[in-house]
């Protein structure tokens, strides 16, 4: 199997991902959306994550992330897509019909909110999956066990509000195909260390640990 056909034949090749996700080459997403929100920000968290991901829990993920716009064919070439911003995100119609087929077919979703994404992105979501609401996930998930312990939950990366960190999940027939942080700013955790004043390593590596987490639960689940 190419990468390049991945997710085309929709859940028939989530068998071959699963069983080869450490030894196959695939590339991650980040999503282009429209609406006027900075879906470019964090730079070098996707790059970060990946020399993490390769070096600490043996995957071989391309090191350039990819850039692909959620109404384009494209979106089924990458088995892991990121989404950050701070602004206004807007999808059409077409572009929610493409992304509900891309994460019902097998392909992942994280949502990182950047600060001020929030009110933005729900109800762009609900245009995907309107039967489908955020349910925060417990401290107990498996996405905050494996490879690295979260015994909190999600890790708080940066500080804005003193508002608690939440991971929340779209869990399509069993399956999450969506997960959703919020007020974490976990991506900014995966930037290149001094991006941020104030944030120390410590709390970096602790960024980037669970965002192997995430990798490995999206190639595995």
């Amino acid at each position: 199997m190419r990468r390049r056909q991945f997710l085309s034949t929709s859940l028939s090749l989530l068998p071959t991902l699963i069983l080869g996700w450490k030894k196959r080459s695939y590339r991650l997403g980040r999503l282009k959306y429209s609406g006027g929100g900075d879906w470019y920000a964090n730079r070098t968290a996707l790059p970060n994550l990946i020399t993490f991901c390769n070096d600490r829990i043996g995957t071989n993920l391309e090191a350039q992330e990819g850039i692909v716009e959620p109404g384009s064919p494209e979106l089924f070439n990458y088995p892991f897509i990121y989404m950050t911003g701070h602004g206004n995100v807007s999808f059409s119609e077409q572009e929610g019909r493409n992304l509900r087929r891309y994460l019902a077919g097998g392909g992942f979703l994280h949502i990182d909110d950047n600060y001020g994404l929030d009110p933005f992105v729900r109800p762009q979501m609900k245009k995907v999956f309107p039967e489908l609401d955020f349910k925060e996930l417990g401290a107990n998930h498996s996405i905050y066990q494996r490879p690295f312990s979260f015994p909190s939950g999600l890790p708080k990366i940066h500080e804005h509000d003193n508002k608690r960190p939440q991971g929340f999940a779209l869990i399509y027939k069993g399956r999450l195909c969506c997960f959703y942080t919020y007020e974490c700013d976990l991506g900014n955790g995966w930037e290149d260390y001094g991006t941020y004043q104030g944030d120390s390593e410590n709390t970096r590596q602790k960024a980037l640990k669970m965002g192997a987490n995430l990798i490995q639960y999206a190639f595995t689940q």
